[in-house]
């Protein structure tokens, strides 16, 4: 895959200890518009602590952030939410006795000028964004906790698009999930895709990797064993990279 033009994201030469111990030693991964990247790795490989560089849970002891060829300082998560970067956890982050609408203004709603919810006019933004990313979705008036798994994801990528996310950091979406939500959970990452967003993909199954991402960066004890265009590979050979931390040949 080529690009052109500077990186929606470049996390350039990051490096992160815990008690001297390098989580993260010297990584670069960059991310365009419109792409998908998975991150790949055993658990403590590093992918994790690497991307919550990124979403301000942790600071690098070293290395830089560029968003769109500029450096950024992300010190926290406010700071990143300033670089219209969101993170979807594998949690959801939803409160589960609220509706969709709730959901997607919870701490940020809308207000009347008397100062009161404006519920009506949240449930129509609510209405309006999901209708851009998930035209099935009927359930509006319902807690989230009575919709299926892909349901909530679809909630909570509305909400991080809704609040203008340029690059979005979701953490195994589709995990736990049957094969139809995943393949709902697939459709909205392509229609995110079509709208320019960047997504980094923490991921464990090879085989969403495989079919969700266009690039894989793979990990092996904190450092970068190299990032693959997902078709130019096998499945076998980025599971060699995160066995074996070695690089196919092919794709060297």
């Amino acid at each position: 895959m080529t690009h052109t033009g500077a990186p929606l994201v470049e996390m350039r030469d990051i490096s992160i200890a815990f008690g001297g111990i390098k989580a993260v030693d010297h990584v670069t991964v960059n991310l365009y518009p419109g792409e998908v990247v998975g991150l790949l790795g055993h658990n403590g490989a590093g992918k994790s602590t690497l991307i919550k560089c990124l979403s301000g849970a942790y600071q690098a002891d070293s290395g830089q952030i560029f968003i769109n060829g500029q450096p950024v300082a992300i010190n926290n998560p406010r700071d990143a939410r300033a670089q219209n970067i969101e993170t979807i956890y594998q949690t959801l982050a939803l409160a589960d006795n609220l509706n969709a609408s709730a959901n997607l203004f919870l701490g940020r709603e809308i207000v009347t000028r008397h100062g009161m919810l404006d519920e009506s006019a949240m449930e129509a933004e609510t209405r309006k964004i999901m209708g851009r990313l998930n035209p099935n979705f009927r359930k509006f008036n319902v807690p989230v906790s009575a919709l299926s798994g892909g349901q909530r994801q679809s909630v909570a990528i509305a909400r991080a698009v809704y609040f203008n996310a340029r690059i979005l950091i979701m953490d195994e979406p589709t995990a736990a999930l049957g094969p139809h939500e995943t393949q709902m959970v697939a459709e909205l990452i392509q229609e995110l895709k079509r709208q320019g967003l960047g997504i980094f993909l923490i991921e464990h199954d090879i085989h969403n990797v495989m079919k969700l991402c266009d690039r894989a960066s793979v990990m092996k004890n904190g450092q970068l064993v190299g990032t693959v265009n997902v078709n130019e590979v096998t499945d076998d050979d980025i599971l060699g990279m995160i066995i074996l931390g070695k690089k196919p040949a092919r794709a060297a």
